[in-house]
């Protein structure tokens, strides 16, 4: 871990005058250096920050470990942000201190932060983090340690649809984790197009294996405590509302925030009303 010092052109003075701890997710660079250098310059010049570059979810579990007081500020895509979440969850360390997020990478990959109000660009989001309030917000926290911002989607296209969107500029931190978000299962052949899931809310049954399943979503509204779930089937439409959903099948992958996951057997997602806080602009 290092620390920079920057020029004043980009530098903002902060309200709050906390020491940050920048974490710069290593595919935002190769994405677009020159939001990660300018959003660096603001952090470095507005704040006493220290910049890590950790290349492991290990080594980002001891950057995290390690940072004292230090506010966490990512700088990458919705994944990156999910991975520090998901590390501080583990540390039980998630509520300590809010979270800034310097959005970079490509559109799809930042529709979490647009969700949370988070500035586009690099300037004004850094400017969030020096001058910004935290607002505490919900998550979903799974059975398996991951948690997930804002969308979650079953497809019954099974495991293939999932895992086929692995490339292009997924998180480092993401791809060497794969083996820590689900237990492996072997695909099975063949195109699918419905699954044969068993969904419980609440103590409520949603769908049943009997059924085949085309798509089952998950959303999480902002401030509410409780997450709406949607499952689709062949001529029928299920909603539900609930603070824990249960997932069982044969084997089906997943997208956490356009993320994919698993194929897993059996999956819990809980709510966590209010289990983290965001540096976000002040309003009004």
């Amino acid at each position: 871990m290092s620390s920079l010092s920057t020029p004043a052109s980009h530098a903002a003075t902060p309200s709050n005058g906390e020491p940050l701890l920048v974490l710069l997710d290593p595919a935002a660079k190769q994405t677009d250096g020159e939001s990660v250098r300018i959003a660096k310059d603001v952090l470095c010049g507005g704040a006493d920050a220290k910049v890590a570059h950790p290349e492991s979810p290990s080594e980002l579990d001891r950057v995290l470990s390690h940072r004292g007081r230090r506010r966490p500020v990512v700088i990458g895509s919705d994944l990156a942000l999910q991975r520090v979440l998901q590390a501080l969850h583990r540390q039980r360390e998630l509520g300590s201190d809010p979270v800034g997020l310097i959005p970079v990478g490509r559109a799809p990959e930042l529709s979490a932060a647009r969700a949370l109000g988070v500035p586009a660009e690099p300037v004004q989001a850094a400017r969030a983090v020096l001058t910004g309030v935290p607002r505490e917000l919900d998550l979903l926290v799974d059975d398996g340690g991951g948690v997930v911002l804002g969308e979650l989607r079953i497809s019954g296209a099974g495991g293939r649809r999932g895992m086929g969107r692995m490339g292009g500029w997924r998180s480092l931190w993401a791809k060497l984790a794969a083996a820590e978000q689900a237990t492996a299962m072997p695909s099975e052949g063949g195109e699918h197009t419905e699954a044969r899931l068993r969904v419980e809310a609440d103590g409520r049954l949603l769908a049943d294996v009997h059924r085949p399943v085309r798509v089952v979503q998950i959303s999480l509204p902002l401030g509410e405590g409780a997450m709406e779930i949607v499952v689709r089937a062949p001529g029928a439409l299920v909603r539900g509302r609930a603070t824990s959903v249960t997932v069982n099948g044969r084997g089906f992958a997943y997208e956490a925030d356009g993320h994919p996951s698993g194929p897993v057997r059996s999956r819990t997602w809980t709510v966590h009303a209010g289990a983290w806080r965001l540096l976000l602009p002040p309003t009004g």
